[in-house]
């Protein structure tokens, strides 16, 4: 499935119908346990927030999206979600390798506080190659020097 990476911010959100559609989809679908507020409050907060999401898209539609929380050092990535019909396909997977090369594209990492995770969460991010810190407080992607193996 080719999947690529679209950035959902502020402007794409009161732009464009069929992102904003397909974005709270996604986080309708979410286990209860993953999103504990209404879905178009989590989004709309996200945003206003001038936070952003990086989505799966493929053929028109997102498929999954995960929150992004920029600073000057990372990018903080929380409510990873898949739509239900495309899990267990590798979307969240593929999603999480773009999103690594768009942070790295723009020379930061990406973090994930450890708190917040299930150990399924815990697994993947591991077989991703982010590693727990050794406060243990947050998972991260250190990602090879811009140019490294180019």
């Amino acid at each position: 499935m080719p999947v690529t990476l679209q950035r959902v911010d502020q402007a794409v959100w009161a732009s464009n119908t069929q992102a904003r559609t397909d974005l709270l989809r996604i986080y309708a679908d979410a286990p209860t346990e993953r999103l504990p507020q209404d879905p178009e409050a989590f989004v709309r907060e996200h945003l206003a927030a001038a936070h952003f999401f990086c989505c799966a898209h493929f053929n028109d539609r997102l498929l999954g999206a995960v929150a992004v929380r920029p600073d000057a050092e990372a990018w903080w990535l929380s409510h990873l979600c898949v739509r239900k019909t495309t899990r267990r396909r590798g979307v969240g997977s593929r999603l999480l390798a773009l999103t690594s090369e768009a942070a790295h594209h723009d020379g930061l990492r990406l973090r994930v506080i450890s708190s917040q995770l299930s150990v399924a969460d815990q697994m993947l991010l591991k077989r991703l190659g982010y590693r727990l810190t050794q406060a243990g407080d947050y998972f991260e992607l250190d990602l090879p020097p811009k140019g490294a193996g180019q």
